[in-house]
């Protein structure tokens, strides 16, 4: 019994030990990925930003679009509660 008790502790030490060491391998791996990417990978150039007039089209077409979704929500709930 004494011998089955031992190898299972040495089972759990080595298992644990192994997951451990892969783990921190991992994150030591993927930190210095990281720290590569940053380096030899040009930041993605800003974008251009929308002058005001653009803006207001858009919001009005917004609440066109926002009126004809709820005309169709509506149409929709009516025909499954019906």
């Amino acid at each position: 019994m004494d011998n089955l008790l031992s190898e299972g502790l040495n089972l759990l030490v080595f298992g644990m030990g192994f997951v451990f060491v892969f783990l921190t391998l991992l994150v030591i791996s993927t930190g210095v990925m990281s720290k590569l990417v940053n380096k030899y990978v040009p930041a993605p150039a800003p974008k251009p930003q929308r002058s005001r007039s653009s803006a207001k089209v858009q919001s009005a077409n917004a609440g066109a679009n926002n009126d004809e979704l709820i005309a169709v929500m509506t149409a929709a709930v009516h025909k499954y509660r019906s």
